[in-house]
């Protein structure tokens, strides 16, 4: 026999092999997709109970979630799945579940307190979401009792619209949304200085639209060598409010991983504006802000959508200040549930326990977006 005849003969007999032990010892992965059936653990201990449910919510298999549960009596399937993806388009409503953690709380001989931390895979990043479940046995197995969030209802209501509205009227149909036949919005940068931190260069600062008209901006940022060389350039993707209305400011931040400011002899900064059609809604307050010390150093407190229309998505943005008025650090937070007229909806935005000692005063902007619009 040749060497082609023995690598041919080989491989069929690798493959049989393989085929015997998959057949024999399954993987969970495969099983967890074949023919839409899927492999949970047993509940014989509370931990294996969030566990499965877990797994279950992972998988979307949405009926096999909501018949494990103590309480799916109170409860339709539909509010189990809204109650845990959203009854209004948000982040969660296209996120897919990355992974899960459980840790027990309190246990006894027939029931149990477990903490379960949900962590979506949304488009700007994981959202850790945690709940607090009570986990009983009946019989031999343990089931959890799910805690649905009561869905607020708000009540039919007149709001009057009077926000300011911005329209660009472009010369032609076709044309690109980014290339006009009109000046940009000037913007400035009022506020730039860079600082070594662990993970890198980072540089924080604040841009101003000084014009009279609404801009979309972004800024970025080149390290330049000792030879005046470009060693590396970075923009500020999320750390930003992208929409400005006439005369606010933005913070922004730019990160350089795994960089070091002994190599920097320079920065060159360059903003970026464009013209964009804006309004001044919806109204987004800001309600019991609170700077929490250390250790666990947080800003904290509630949006309040004060006008008509439902915001989908909102991006808080916390800008900390120390005692002589400089940045000292920028942080933000997206909330993965919709804003709903009327309705608050709590936030958090963590701070570096090292920064929170030097922070004096904050500053916290929100940007939105709605169905049919734009942050």
């Amino acid at each position: 026999m040749n060497k082609g005849g023995l690598l041919a003969a080989f491989l069929m007999a690798a493959t049989i092999v393989l085929v015997i032990v998959g057949t024999i010892w399954p993987a969970p992965s495969a099983l967890a997709y074949a023919g839409g059936q899927h492999l949970f653990q047993s509940s014989a201990t509370p931990e294996d109970a969030v566990n499965s449910l877990g797994q279950a919510i992972q998988a979307k298999a949405w009926e096999k979630a909501y018949s494990s549960l103590a309480n799916k009596a109170q409860f339709t399937e539909p509010q189990f799945e809204h109650d845990l993806t959203g009854y209004y388009s948000s982040l969660l409503t296209y996120a897919t579940l990355d992974h899960f953690d459980v840790r027990p709380l309190h246990s006894s001989a027939d029931n149990a307190d477990m903490q379960i931390t949900l962590y979506w895979s949304t488009v700007v990043g994981l959202a850790p979401v945690s709940r607090d479940i009570h986990v009983t046995k009946n019989g031999d197995q343990w089931q959890v009792t799910w805690p649905v969030a009561k869905q607020p209802v708000v009540p039919p209501q007149v709001i009057p619209v009077n926000y300011l509205r911005w329209d660009v009227i472009y010369p032609g149909a076709g044309d690109d949304w980014g290339t006009q036949d009109v000046e940009a919005p000037h913007v400035r940068i009022v506020d730039m200085h860079p600082v070594q931190r662990a993970e890198g260069v980072v540089i924080m600062g604040e841009l101003l639209n000084e014009d009279v008209v609404p801009a979309y901006v972004s800024v970025s940022a080149t390290l330049l060598g000792k030879n005046q060389s470009p060693i590396a350039t970075e923009s500020s993707f999320d750390k930003i409010s992208h929409l400005l209305l006439p005369k606010q400011v933005t913070p922004f931040l730019i990160r350089f991983p795994d960089r070091s400011l002994a190599g920097v002899s320079g920065i060159r900064m360059t903003p970026f504006s464009t013209l964009i059609s804006a309004s001044a809604d919806p109204v987004i307050e800001i309600d019991n802000e609170h700077l929490n010390p250390a250790p666990d150093a947080s800003l904290t407190g509630q949006l309040i959508n004060q006008s008509g229309q439902i915001a989908n998505v909102a991006h808080v943005i916390g800008t900390f200040y120390d005692k002589s008025g400089q940045v000292v650090w920028v942080a933000d937070r997206y909330v993965d549930t919709a804003l709903l007229p009327q309705t608050p909806v709590p936030f958090s935005i963590h701070i570096p326990e090292d920064l929170a000692r030097t922070i004096s005063s904050q500053r916290t902007t929100v940007a939105t977006y709605s169905e049919g619009g734009a942050l």
